[in-house]
C-alpha cells in the first residue's frame, strides 16, 4: 500500500493485545463519516486457500460490522485473485471494507494475522485501518454454539475456525470509526439483513 498522509496513527503497545495497529484519516470526522457508509466486505486472499473459511471471516464481520458500528454492509466478496476496486465499488456502494487474512495451523489451533483496511470508493483513499493477530485455539467453550450455527448455515469443515474468526475480527472492527448516518439511513439499515 502507498503512504497515507493524514491519518492519525495510534499504535497498541501491550504485546498481549490481539489489535497491534489501528488508524483513521484525520478528516474522517468532517470528510468521511458523512459519506462513507455503504459498504462492500472483501476477504482476500482466502485463509489456508479455503473458500468456506472466507465465508466465514466474510459472515462473522459483516455481522459484526452491522450489529456494533452504523455502516450499511451491502455485501460480501470472497475472492482470489484480487477484485479490482472500481468492481467493488457502484451499485450505491461508498467504500470498500477489506480484510486480508494470514491463518497458520499450529497444533490444535492456529497463529493467524489480519489487515483490514476501509476504502474510499470516490478515490480510493484508506479512511481507517487495523492489524491484528495472535495465537487462537481452534475450541472455544464460550462460542460453542455460536460455532454449531456457523456450522449448519455454512457446512461442518469450519466449526473449528469459528473461535479463530470471531477472537481474531471482533478487537480490530471495534476500533472502526462510526459513519453518520442521516434518517433515511436509518431507516434503510434496518431494511437490510445482517
Amino acid at each position: 500500500m502507498r503512504a497515507i498522509s493524514g491519518l492519525t496513527l495510534a499504535v497498541v503497545l501491550s504485546g498481549c493485545s490481539v489489535v497491534k495497529m489501528q488508524r483513521v484519516r484525520d478528516d474522517w470526522p468532517t470528510a468521511g463519516a458523512p459519506s462513507v457508509k455503504r459498504l462492500q466486505l472483501v476477504v482476500q486472499p482466502l485463509p489456508l486457500g479455503n473458500e468456506k473459511v472466507a465465508e466465514l471471516f466474510g459472515k462473522v464481520a459483516r455481522r459484526y460490522v452491522h450489529m456494533k458500528r452504523d455502516f450499511l454492509m451491502m455485501g460480501v466478496t470472497v475472492s482470489n485473485p484480487s477484485p479490482p476496486m472500481g468492481a467493488l465499488c457502484g451499485e450505491g456502494r461508498d467504500g470498500v471494507l477489506w480484510l486480508k487474512p494470514t491463518v497458520l495451523t499450529q497444533g490444535d489451533g492456529f497463529e493467524a494475522s489480519i489487515e483490514l483496511r476501509l476504502f474510499r470508493c470516490s478515490d480510493g483513499a484508506e479512511q481507517w485501518g487495523a492489524d491484528a493477530g495472535g495465537s487462537f485455539p481452534a475450541k472455544d467453550s464460550g462460542l460453542a454454539e455460536v460455532a454449531k450455527n456457523y456450522a449448519q448455515e455454512l457446512g461442518p469443515e469450519v466449526e473449528r475456525y469459528v473461535p479463530l474468526a470471531m477472537n481474531l475480527l471482533r478487537p480490530p472492527l471495534d476500533t472502526l470509526p462510526q459513519p453518520k448516518l442521516t434518517d433515511a439511513d436509518v431507516e434503510e439499515k434496518m431494511g437490510l439483513d445482517e
